[in-house]
C-alpha cells in the first residue's frame, strides 16, 4: 500500500473540474484557429500563453481553471482585451476534437478520439514554431530589449 503526504494522485484528480482548455480565434484573414490544452499532461509542447505581452490594462484579469470566457468579442465584433491571445476560452473534461473533412470539407467533431492533422494546409497560427519560439522572437521582445540596452 502506498502512504502519501499532502494530495494523492486521485485527490488531485478529482479536484480538477475540466481537463481540457479550448481556445479560439481569428487571424486578420479570418481564419481560425483552436487550441486545446491537456492539464495533466506536462511539458511546453501543452502550454499556452493566454495573454500576449502588452499593456496591462489591455489583458484580460479573470483567467481561471473551470471558468469558460466567451465574451472576447463585443456585439460590434470589437476585440474585448487586446491581449488576449484567445478571445473565447472553454472548459472541457471531454477530448473534443474538430477538423474539416478533405473529401467532403465537412466541419467534424469526434469526442474522445484523436485525429491526425495534416501537414502544410493552414498558415502557422503564429509565425513558426511553438508560443515560446514565437514569443522569444516577436517584435515586441526586440524593441524591449533595444529599450532596456
Amino acid at each position: 500500500m502506498t502512504h502519501y503526504i499532502g494530495n494523492s494522485p486521485q485527490t488531485v484528480l478529482d479536484g480538477i473540474r475540466s481537463k481540457y482548455l479550448y481556445g479560439l480565434r481569428r487571424n486578420d484573414d479570418g481564419e481560425l484557429f483552436l487550441v486545446r490544452v491537456d492539464q495533466l499532461d506536462a511539458g511546453s509542447a501543452n502550454s499556452i500563453i493566454i495573454n500576449e505581452q502588452g499593456t496591462s490594462t489591455e489583458n484580460f484579469p479573470d483567467f481561471e481553471e473551470g471558468i469558460s470566457y466567451l465574451d472576447g468579442i463585443d456585439e460590434t465584433h470589437d476585440v474585448v482585451y487586446p491581449n488576449l491571445r484567445y478571445p473565447q476560452l472553454n472548459w472541457n473534461s471531454r477530448l473534443l476534437t474538430y477538423y474539416v473533412e478533405p473529401n467532403t470539407g465537412q466541419f467534424v467533431q469526434r469526442v474522445s478520439e484523436d485525429y491526425s492533422y495534416p501537414e502544410g494546409i493552414s498558415t502557422p497560427g503564429y509565425n513558426e514554431g511553438t508560443d515560446f519560439q514565437v514569443l522569444a522572437n516577436s517584435d515586441f521582445t526586440d524593441a524591449a530589449r533595444e529599450y532596456n540596452d
